[in-house]
């Protein structure tokens, strides 16, 4: 049974404008188009609510510290740090191998936690798959480049610096990944930092205690930053449950990547040491981080013109030249096979 294909039902030639085939130019954007609405349509159907994920992660966060207080027995403890059969057996080859440093640990931990990753033996396995992705993408690289035939038109050099990109990339992925994760969740904490200080002088004129207040803005701020809403949840989680209020702050400063931050938690442990009025304090950090926003958004749009440049000479001119002169070329073109 004979299936026809849309080659077969579409024209042999159609109208060409330039040398360029209308019909098949439209078609390819007319399908471009369908694609995109449906893939709209999806995200729209299907939209989850960022919420659970974070109440999970908070609960588990609070069950670790309340055990930590419970018992202190080694199972606990073994508990307490997810230890996994996979993680102990990476950790040993590693150690084996000698490129295991505690300070690499730290630092990846560093980042894994200001990207929003909570689990401390993900560092593990970072450091296992910058050792092991840049063999396996130069054997990729070893096959596609030099024992295969896919790039036939390629130099030596080329095909040296195809394989050195692979390599390279698999030595610097997951690196870049943390770093890209972490740029973007800071940006959204900077960006409701103001507006979640202005609650918390509020909550404080109000009476309420300084882990009532994180907790009570994270319920406020939760939905619109919820990066941040889960900063400050966890915070007034520690806040709650640690010895010592000052590690709950420290360990905020440690998780968020931020000037602001910092001087929040400054802010926050020279009032609990000296019992300095905190409302006027925050107020003033928070109009300091507001001023700030306004001077990053007039940055922005005074670098918009240049910005606009590029765009506009390669994407909206030659669209302008076409449709201007598209029809008299035409028309010219008629004209001479006539």
């Amino acid at each position: 049974m004979f299936t026809p294909t849309l080659l077969a039902l579409a024209p042999a030639s159609g109208p060409k404008l330039l040398g360029v085939d209308v019909i098949l130019v439209g078609t390819i954007l007319a399908g471009i188009a369908a694609l995109a609405m449906i893939m709209a349509i999806y995200a729209a159907v299907t939209v989850k609510d960022p919420m659970a994920k974070r109440v999970k992660a908070l609960n588990e966060r609070r069950a670790e510290l309340k055990s930590g207080m419970i018992t202190q027995s080694s199972r606990k403890r073994q508990s307490l740090t997810r230890r996994t059969d996979t993680s102990d057996k990476m950790k040993e080859t590693l150690q084996g191998m000698k490129v295991l440093q505690e300070s690499q640990v730290k630092m990846i931990q560093q980042k894994l936690a200001q990207a929003g990753y909570r689990n401390k033996e993900l560092a593990i396995y970072i450091i296992f798959a910058r050792m092991v992705l840049p063999v396996v993408l130069g054997m990729v690289g070893v096959v596609l480049f030099y024992w295969t035939d896919m790039f036939p038109d390629w130099g030596s050099m080329k095909r040296f610096f195809g394989f050195a990109a692979l390599v390279a990339l698999g030595y610097k992925g997951p690196e870049l990944y943390l770093a890209n994760v972490s740029a973007k969740r800071t940006a959204a904490i900077q960006k409701g930092l103001p507006d979640a200080l202005d609650l918390l002088v509020i909550c404080a004129e109000a009476g309420l205690t300084v882990d009532a207040s994180f907790n009570r803005v994270a319920r406020e701020l939760g939905r619109a930053y919820p990066e941040l809403g889960d900063e400050f949840a966890l915070t007034a989680i520690e806040l709650s449950f640690l010895t010592e209020r000052r590690q709950a702050f420290e360990n905020l400063a440690y998780r968020v990547n931020l000037e602001a931050v910092r001087g929040v938690v400054t802010t926050m442990v020279q009032t609990e040491r000296y019992g300095t009025p905190l409302a006027s304090a925050l107020r003033v950090l928070s109009a300091e981080f507001r001023n700030e926003r306004m001077m990053r958004a007039e940055e922005k749009a005074a670098r918009l013109p240049a910005i606009m440049t590029v765009p506009l000479i390669l994407f909206i001119l030659p669209v302008l030249f076409i449709v201007i002169l598209g029809p008299a070329a035409c028309s010219i073109s008629d004209a001479f096979a006539d």
